[in-house]
C-alpha cells in the first residue's frame, strides 16, 4: 500500500488574507508532498507497507525508526493541520467543546492565551496541540515531526509552527501568524467533531 497527498479541504486562495495562496501552494504541493513520497519510498518492500499511517507512526516510534517516523509523522500531522483551518474560521467553539474549555482552562480567553504563549515558546521547528487524554483537555507543543499520538493523547486542533508554515505571509513574526491562526482561521467545528467522538466512544 502506498499513500497518496489528499486535496485541501477548500482552494488555494480561501484562506486569504490570513494565509496566501503561494503559502499553501508551496507547505501543501511542496512539503506535505514530499513527506508523502519520502514515506511511501521508506516503506517499500518493508513490514510498514501493510500498516495504517498511524500503525507507521507508532510502530516506527516504538523501534526508533526515524527516517520512517519523521515522513509518517509529518505526512499526518499536515493532513490534520488543514483540517485544523477553514475559511471564515476562528471565534469560540461551541457547546460540549467550549464548555470542556471553560472547566480545564478557566475560560476560553486563558485557552487562546496559554495557546498563543505555547506557540511563541515552541524553539525552533514544531507545532502546538490542543488536546484529550485521561477526561482532560490541555495544550502541548512538540519538537520537529513529533506527535501527541504517541503519548497516547487525542488531538482536537493543532497549529503547524514550522517555518514553512508562515514565513512567506509573516517573515519573522511568529507572535502574528498565531495571532491571526486563533483569530481567523482555527476551524472549531473541526475540532468540536473530534471532541464528540471522544465523548461517544
Amino acid at each position: 500500500m502506498s499513500f497518496e497527498l489528499a486535496d485541501l479541504p477548500y482552494g488555494m486562495d480561501a484562506l486569504a488574507p490570513f494565509m496566501s495562496k503561494q503559502t499553501l501552494e508551496f507547505h501543501h504541493d511542496k512539503h506535505h508532498a514530499g513527506y508523502v513520497a519520502k514515506l511511501n519510498a521508506a516503506i517499500e518492500d518493508t513490514a510498514y507497507v501493510d500498516m495504517s499511517l498511524e500503525e507507521i507512526i507508532q510502530t516506527s516510534w516504538d523501534q526508533k525508526d526515524s527516517g520512517v517516523f519523521n515522513n509518517a509523522a509529518q505526512a499526518w500531522n499536515h493532513s490534520f493541520f488543514w483540517k485544523s483551518m477553514c475559511p471564515n474560521g476562528g471565534g469560540v467553539p461551541t457547546e460540549e467543546l467550549a464548555h470542556a474549555i471553560a472547566v480545564d482552562f478557566g475560560s476560553f480567553e486563558e485557552f487562546a492565551e496559554e495557546f498563543a504563549a505555547a506557540g511563541a515558546a515552541r524553539f525552533g521547528s514544531g507545532w502546538v496541540w490542543l488536546v484529550a487524554q485521561d477526561g482532560k483537555l490541555s495544550i502541548t507543543h512538540t519538537a520537529n515531526a513529533d506527535t501527541p499520538l504517541t503519548a497516547g493523547a487525542v488531538p482536537l486542533l493543532t497549529m503547524d509552527v514550522w517555518e514553512h508554515a508562515y514565513y512567506l505571509d509573516y517573515q519573522n513574526r511568529r507572535h502574528d501568524y498565531v495571532s491571526v491562526f486563533l483569530e481567523y482561521l482555527s476551524n472549531w467545528d473541526f475540532a468540536s467533531r473530534n471532541y464528540a467522538a471522544i465523548q461517544s466512544a
